[in-house]
């Protein structure tokens, strides 16, 4: 079912090994930075708590999407009613669709604290204006994942996808496809798609993560000429902070990049590469979800003396 090729035994362990790997760090990066954020007595930093979003939404598509299909790629037969798959659809799309989102707010949040004149001042408890922005991005998410309640159903043994969308799963998994009333609205559904979910948000993070260098630039500038200006002291550690998003930015536009290119190539091409093309689909959809626990492990300063405390022992 699903990929239209049959996965070998050295890509089932690979992509396994990264589905752990995504479990266990975004696990860990949840907890130690949670701690921190629960210990701080000023209500912890507003970018830890972004951060906490970010690495929650990579857990729950690594928990209730990438583990089912590694179950599934080992062999266990799993099949789900119409009604079971209406909700999962949901799911996938929901979760797929915050992960989105939540990585563009940290650039976003990154840059729009740069920009401010006036020093921020610190405050009790989680900031209004950042719970009631991790609430929108959860909610509006939610609302447009109902289509995929509506336009999903479950399939038989010998059910493929004839159309596929990035933001939800790339193979019928437990047995559940898509079903819209004709091509021509699929085709649609997934062009909205891709514009507002894939495109949109990628082309406002590298925005955001230039802005933010571009704004370092010129703090440094007026530093170099004399002047005073508000977080000329934090360069430094806002320029090595910069870096970080960048990387995790650039990550992100690579492993969803790539599996924008190759599901589209299958949607409206189906020419001789689409094989190819949906394997290398299958592991950039999970190397964001792998790897960014990793470039916060070296980058995050709890991160790094929770990785050192450990090694010591």
């Amino acid at each position: 079912m699903g990929l239209l090729v049959s996965a070998s035994t050295v890509q089932i362990t690979f992509y396994t090994i990264l589905v752990i790997l995504g479990i266990l760090g975004n696990t860990t990066v949840f907890v130690v930075v949670g701690k921190s954020v629960i210990m701080d007595r000023v209500g912890g930093r507003t970018s830890d708590i972004i951060i906490m979003n970010m690495v929650l939404s990579n857990l729950l598509v690594s928990l209730m999407r990438n583990l089912l299909i590694v179950i599934s790629d080992m062999g266990v037969k799993m099949y789900s009613s119409k009604g079971w798959c209406r909700y999962l659809m949901v799911v996938w799309v929901w979760l797929r669709s915050v992960n989105v989102w939540s990585t563009l707010f940290l650039s976003a949040f990154h840059f729009r604290t740069l920009r401010r004149v006036v020093p921020t001042v610190a405050c009790r408890g989680i900031p209004r204006t950042l719970l009631l922005s991790l609430v929108l991005i959860w909610f509006l998410n939610l609302i447009y994942s109902i289509p995929a309640y509506i336009f999903s159903t479950n399939g038989d043994i010998n059910s493929t996808e004839t159309l596929m969308l990035v933001s939800s799963t790339t193979r019928p998994l437990l047995g559940c496809v898509w079903k819209f009333p004709s091509r021509f609205h699929g085709l649609a559904y997934a062009t909205a798609s891709i514009v507002v979910n894939e495109v949109l948000p990628i082309m406002l993070m590298v925005f955001t993560s230039l802005g933010s260098f571009y704004t370092l630039y010129t703090y440094g500038r007026t530093q170099s000429l004399g002047k005073d200006a508000p977080l000329i002291k934090r360069v430094p550690a806002e320029r090595r902070a910069a870096k970080v998003i960048l990387a995790l930015i650039l990550l992100f536009i690579a492993s969803w990049g790539t599996s924008v290119i190759s599901v589209n190539y299958f949607n409206y091409n189906r020419g001789s590469s689409v094989e190819f093309l949906l394997v290398i689909s299958r592991f950039s959809h999970i190397a964001f979800i792998a790897m960014s626990p990793v470039i916060l492990a070296f980058s995050h300063r709890r991160m790094r003396a929770f990785i050192h405390s450990f090694l010591s022992h």
